[in-house]
């Protein structure tokens, strides 16, 4: 089963964007990042990719920093 994350490049970006998943209603886990993609502050956010264009237009318009949207199966 494919799994969806976002890499943040330190905790603060990721508890910004969490908090505003909340308050729009997006369903998502913050997770510890994949070993495999382990470049980051350690943690990430995985959500549903139906939901990606609802949080990449939330990352965009509160200027949160991503690292990126990664997949892994």
């Amino acid at each position: 089963m494919e799994k969806n994350f976002i890499l943040f490049p330190n905790y603060s970006q990721g508890l910004k964007l969490e908090s505003l998943l909340k308050s729009n209603h997006i369903k998502y886990v913050i997770a510890p990042t994949p070993r495999q993609l382990s470049k980051c502050c350690g943690i990430s956010i995985m959500y549903y990719k139906e939901d990606e264009e609802r949080i990449q237009s939330i990352i965009k318009s509160n200027f949160i920093q991503v690292l990126g949207f990664y997949t892994l199966d």
